[in-house]
């Protein structure tokens, strides 16, 4: 029933999206920038659908996952380690990141100090957690060949 219902409401987005898509390219670039009227009826339902579709994707991702996560013990176990884990190495590069106003182009904005530490710290978890990926690719291998 669920499976059903899920095909139709994805067979009218889709048909939805496909119709306000071609309204759009029809309509051309230059006169949807020029009035605000083709921008409020072109464009706006066309953001609606997808904000719909991405809103329905996420409700259902978390639903799935969790029923997945709650159903096995030794999986929400080993899922919350993996929340903590992430959490400290989060910290970590936070705590190390530093911080100081930047520019950001030729118009004056600036970027706080805030922001641009949490900028560096997100490079900072990328950089950790690429050498964490590879290092366990390379112990897996290693394990590999010793068997």
């Amino acid at each position: 029933m669920l499976h059903k219902i899920l095909k139709i409401v994805a067979l009218i987005l889709s048909v939805l999206g496909a119709i306000w898509l071609l309204r759009i390219v029809l309509t051309g670039d230059a006169e949807i920038e020029a009035s605000t009227d083709l921008q409020d009826s072109l464009v706006t339902p066309f953001m609606y659908i997808a904000f719909a579709t991405l809103a329905i994707i996420l409700v259902f991702v978390v639903i799935f996952v969790l029923k997945g996560i709650f159903s096995n013990p030794k999986s929400f176990k080993n899922t919350l380690i993996g929340i903590i884990i992430f959490g400290v190495i989060i910290g970590i590069s936070y705590g190390i990141a530093h911080g100081e106003e930047t520019p950001l182009g030729d118009d004056g904005e600036m970027l706080s100090a805030t922001g641009a530490r949490w900028v560096e710290a997100g490079l900072y978890v990328f950089y950790i957690l690429a050498v964490l990926a590879i290092a366990a690719m390379v112990f897996s291998g290693i394990r590999k060949l010793a068997k």
